[in-house]
């Protein structure tokens, strides 16, 4: 099975940085692994030059040359010094952004790759840069990802091949597992935290997950190339609505039953007399702040307490009442 591109294009870059000399396109094919397996010389040919041209268009500063004073063959290699960024001043979330992309990059699995491409180019008589990967250590377990990190790796297989996934999930940690079958759009990180991002097609809506209350099998369904991202979705926008936290003056339309839920009256700016599916009670405004803790204290009162607006607060509380039902189900 062929890998995909942009594992081919990482391979190459991490050959290309490592050397101190250039690198010939033969010498490539027979050591960058994604190459390998072209299956005519033809076929290389036109594969790599459209990487060259990619990282290129990218900004990666790739230069040509002469492999050495004695062989006029011509060779490539990353010029380091125009590679490196120039002192770049980040906000906190910015920062924050590049803290968990280098912690992800010194995952054990993008480790194991890196030192093993660098142990193959120095096994082909490549003259790699003795501090090649010398930055590139097992780090400690990523914020949020702890305990997710295959989880993590087989979703982001199954979205690069454009497969649904199917697997056990929790809207929260005191509520039992509910299998979902979703076709992953992408995953995204959210102040600390990972979700995937998808079409939920037992619930045939878009729906979020949170990595850790995933459950650990994940397993793919259906054919190759059958899910795809539509245009014009942005995912982080979905996360935001989903489980962020709402601006101060956010308030939600929440009815409760006559004599019910008395902690949510406490804390309701507005209330109004209304009947609801033939029962008395009262429809009252409430501040939302995290949604993630409304949606649970609103759960609890169960058919006492009905989320009337907004829908994805609505949503998450429904999410959980039937995972509720689902688990008494199967006891």
């Amino acid at each position: 099975m062929g890998i995909s591109k942009v594992e081919r294009l990482m391979n190459l870059v991490i050959a290309l940085l490592s050397t101190r000399s250039f690198i010939t396109a033969e010498r490539i094919r027979a050591t960058v692994y994604g190459y390998a397996d072209s299956p005519s010389d033809e076929a290389f040919s036109r594969m790599f030059e459209r990487d060259k041209n990619e990282l290129r268009d990218l900004g990666i500063p790739l230069e040509t040359g002469r492999v050495s004073s004695l062989d006029p063959t011509e060779g490539y290699r990353i010029n380091q010094e125009a590679y490196a960024l120039p002192p770049v001043e980040l906000t906190a979330d910015e920062a924050a952004a590049v803290a968990v992309a280098t912690q992800l990059w010194q995952s054990p699995e993008l480790v194991t790759a890196t030192q093993g491409a660098l142990l193959k180019l120095r096994a082909a008589g490549v003259d790699v840069a003795p501090d090649a990967g010398a930055t590139i250590s097992t780090a400690a377990a990523m914020p949020g990802l702890r305990g997710s990190e295959e989880v993590l790796g087989i979703l982001l297989a199954a979205i690069d091949s454009g497969q649904a996934v199917q697997f056990q999930h929790r809207p929260s940690r005191s509520d039992p597992f509910m299998t979902r079958t979703v076709e992953p759009w992408g995953v995204v990180t959210h102040r600390g935290r990972w979700y995937l991002v998808g079409h939920d097609r037992d619930r045939n809506a878009t729906r979020t997950f949170r990595l850790s209350r995933i459950g650990s099998e994940v397993t793919t369904v259906g054919p190759r190339d059958a899910v795809r991202r539509p245009d014009g979705v942005d995912l982080r926008e979905i996360v935001n609505g989903a489980v962020a936290e709402w601006p101060p003056s956010a308030q939600a339309r929440v009815w409760v039953a006559e004599g019910r839920a008395t902690a949510l009256r406490r804390q309701a700016a507005v209330t109004v007399s209304r009947t609801l599916a033939g029962r008395a009670g009262d429809e009252i405004a409430i501040d939302i702040g995290r949604q993630d803790r409304l949606a649970r204290e609103i759960a609890g009162y169960g058919a006492d307490a009905v989320v009337l607006d907004p829908q994805a607060l609505r949503d998450d509380v429904v999410d959980r009442l039937r995972a509720h039902a689902e688990g008494i189900a199967r006891v």
